[in-house]
């Protein structure tokens, strides 16, 4: 049987416990081009397993064990000079408290870079760094007595920055109701604005001397802009379109694998190819339904299925040989406070409705990688760019190609985005419209 990673995204795990894994350690060249990147892909697409396998690539602490953890991987037949030459800081933004008003949530996001720092000075303490003072009020404080410190040893510090909207997008969807929360933390001398300012000017002064950016949507990003702006935003890449998510041909093979096993178990050990194929033809249709049809690369027209969703199918699958009942991994369902936001955004609720009533696509001139908050919700700007760009940084819609005047085409991906937020708000909007 198939050891399949459902939640789980610790790629040391993975690897050497013998779980599923498909092969991205080949995008790492590309990857090492820049020294600051942002990579945004929508929520449970397999961007923290990324994170962990740069950790576990760059870490100095894991040099010992190269063999064992990417022997058999691509970039273990050829690694780059910079393999495990680094100490690993990494953040995971979703771990901080939003339930308070703005001084409570920078306490909790100051909590956990401390806590974080900790387990730093921890994992790394044979390797004779100086006295990191730990200031709980500050984090910013405790940041640049870190970096003071590895200045005294041989190597650099990569940070990794998982999901840097997180907790800011969670305080956004109630901006209808409370923008001065927002805004604390991303305007003026707000919190984020001012820590990545802190991380911008260790970049500059042999501190950081690499950072990799995790999250949903730019939209946090171009609020703080001035805080952070060296960031290469390497999203629309198409060297790196699957490097998250599953190609067809590899599910197509796992799924043979999970065919052939049911068989074997059902007694049907001679069952003839046309059979197994039909089997799995079945199964890959259905999944390409429900989870197919992203593509995050203009001019690509390359698709890719969400892994979150393909392996609790596969994991299934596998366990009852007969596809889930429910199609929908509820750890992908969206929560109301999400979809009402989106349909509150000026257009929001509009456009959606629309795609229902045209084919389920639309046609944009571009889509922006830089837009704040404030934009989204001006009543003024009749282009509808920013609220399309921001259904597709969030997986409402992906890309679907251009037409013959160069405009980009986008459509909803699939079934199950089709239920999350579609359907649901043209439902919405439809109740809305009797009360009316």
């Amino acid at each position: 049987m198939i050891k399949f990673p459902y939640g789980i995204a610790d790629f040391y795990k993975i690897i050497t416990k013998g779980y599923f894994y498909c092969d991205r350690t080949d995008k790492i060249p590309f990857l090492e081009q820049s020294e600051s990147q942002l990579f945004i892909r929508p929520r449970r697409f397999g961007k923290s397993l990324l994170l962990s396998m740069l950790e576990n690539y760059y870490d100095v602490a894991q040099k010992d064990h190269f063999d064992t953890i990417f022997g058999n991987l691509a970039i273990g037949k050829k690694p780059t000079p910079l393999r495990n030459s680094y100490y690993i800081l990494r953040w995971d933004f979703s771990c901080v408290d939003t339930t308070g008003d703005a001084d409570y949530i920078k306490q909790m996001l100051f909590d956990h870079i401390n806590c974080c720092i900790e387990g730093f000075i921890l994992y790394y303490r044979d390797y004779n760094l100086p006295e990191v003072k730990i200031n709980p009020k500050n984090a910013i404080s405790s940041i640049k007595s870190l970096l003071n410190a590895v200045r005294m040893t041989p190597y650099p510090v990569y940070l990794l920055i998982d999901e840097y909207d997180n907790f800011a997008n969670t305080v956004m969807m109630g901006i209808h109701k409370d923008k001065d929360r927002y805004n604390a933390l991303v305007h003026d001398e707000g919190i984020l604005r001012t820590l990545f300012k802190a991380v911008k000017s260790s970049t500059s002064s042999s501190g950081f001397d690499r950072v990799f950016i995790t999250g949903v949507s730019p939209v946090v990003m171009s609020d703080i802009t001035s805080g952070y702006n060296i960031a290469e935003d390497i999203y629309f890449k198409k060297q790196l379109n699957d490097i998250c998510g599953f190609r067809e041909d590899e599910v197509s093979s796992a799924l043979m694998e999970i065919v052939e096993g049911c068989f074997l178990e059902t007694g049907g050990t001679n069952e003839p190819v046309e059979k197994t194929n039909e089997a799995v033809e079945n199964a890959l249709g259905m999944m390409k339904t429900y989870y197919n049809g992203y593509c995050f690369a203009p001019r690509l027209n390359q698709y890719i299925y969400n892994p979150t969703l393909c392996l609790y199918f596969f994991d299934q699958f596998q366990e009852r040989c007969e596809y889930p009942r429910k199609m929908l991994d509820s750890n992908l369902a969206t929560d109301e406070s999400k979809l009402e936001y989106i349909a509150d955004i000026p257009m929001g609720r509009e456009i959606i409705v629309s795609m229902m009533e045209n084919d389920h696509c639309l046609e944009v001139e571009d889509l922006s990688d830089r837009f704040g908050i404030r934009e989204m919700l001006d009543e003024s700007f009749k282009n509808n760019m920013f609220i399309v760009s921001f259904l597709y940084y969030f997986g409402v819609l992906t890309l679907a190609g251009e037409t013959d005047e160069g405009e980009l085409t986008l459509k909803v991906p699939n079934l199950v985005m089709q239920g999350l937020y579609v359907w649901r708000t043209k439902n919405a909007a439809a109740g809305t419209s009797r009360e009316g």
